[in-house]
């Protein structure tokens, strides 16, 4: 009879095993509703920028699917923004945003949704110090890297929150976090000398390829407030900015400043620029670069990574050598502060 009983009790341990391995699924599902949607479609994109995923929406912006992954890092895009997502085969997350304020109120329940949560936390600390970064290397070097190490102090105290987060999760993290800061420190010389270049006279552009036609200069623009746009087509964030560029653009018509666009795209992407400006029906003052990333102008003003925004006086001197993004709401209170 005890023989039986532990026959019994094994095949019973065998079965609930072979149930538990059953409801292992091998793909992630992802479910959610998205307010204000920027189209009809969300894409999942993995770390080589490919689109592994489309989900379509419905009409109330409410979606479900599913999809293999191997674990690590993804984007899901909405068409103009994205959220960072960290995905494992049998994960079921929901996920809930409002894109008129995309990254303030994305949300991620369900099984495996600690990772992203995390992510889009850091997201918000992200921004906040690249949108005040002018006001970091404004500081004298002591100053900045006291201020640096604050800065740090509250990614370690975020991180501190989520203490079962996915082993290959803290690698990229640690990884990601410390290049950033890595980053941010050694662009101090350069950054802190730009940052006190406001009042000087500014680098030239000098006949550059106008989309309208023609060539265009800085010299054209004097007497006029210049906020310059530098960018190319092949750049994400930059693309992010368009549509605020044009709400900027929109509501300043009419006064005394040119928005000018400049595209550091390789002679090569010379028609892809062109066929953008063209679909996205870009405003302003559209220019291509005579020698993209190694344009004197761009060299002259130390850019290393783009969206690059310049703010320059209507006696062409240097109001702000690294301006606030028009994403960035502090962008029309300087703006509004100006006589224009």
């Amino acid at each position: 009879m005890k023989k039986l009983f532990t026959t019994l009790v094994a095949v019973l341990l065998l079965v609930t095993a072979c149930k538990k391995e059953a409801e292992i699924k091998d793909y992630v599902t992802l479910s959610g509703k998205i307010t204000n949607p920027a189209g009809k479609e969300l894409k999942i994109i993995d770390n080589t920028n490919s689109v592994i995923k489309t989900i379509t929406l419905h009409d109330d912006g409410t979606f479900k699917d599913t999809l293999k992954v191997s674990k690590g890092v993804y984007r899901l895009f909405d068409g103009n923004e994205y959220a960072t997502l960290f995905l494992e085969n049998n994960y079921d997350i929901n996920l809930t945003l409002d894109t008129d304020k995309f990254d303030e109120t994305i949300t991620f329940t369900g099984n495996g949704s600690e990772g992203s949560t995390y992510m889009a936390k850091k997201v918000l600390l992200q921004q906040d110090i690249f949108e005040n970064l002018n006001d970091l290397y404004a500081l004298e070097e002591e100053d900045f890297l006291k201020a640096v190490g604050d800065k740090k102090l509250g990614f370690t105290q975020l991180k501190e929150q989520y203490k079962d987060l996915d082993s290959t999760l803290v690698a990229l993290d640690a990884k990601d976090t410390k290049g950033m800061f890595d980053f941010i420190v050694k662009r101090y010389d350069a950054a802190s000398k730009i940052a006190k270049l406001k009042g000087t006279p500014s680098p030239k552009f000098v006949k550059y390829e106008n989309y309208k036609g023609g060539t265009t200069s800085l010299d054209d623009l004097k007497g006029k407030y210049v906020y310059i746009d530098v960018w190319a087509t092949w750049c994400a964030p930059c693309k992010r900015e368009i549509p605020f560029l044009k709400e900027v653009e929109k509501e300043f018509h009419g006064k005394n400043i040119a928005f000018v666009s400049i595209s550091i795209d390789k002679k090569e992407a010379h028609d892809t620029w062109k066929q953008m400006i063209k679909e996205k029906e870009l405003g302003g003052i559209q220019l291509f670069a005579d020698n993209n990333w190694n344009s004197q102008f761009i060299r002259d003003y130390n850019i290393e990574g783009i969206p690059r925004f310049i703010l320059i006086d209507d006696k062409g001197n240097i109001f702000n050598a690294d301006a606030p993004r028009p994403s960035n709401p502090k962008l029309k209170e300087v703006l509004n502060s100006l006589d224009i």
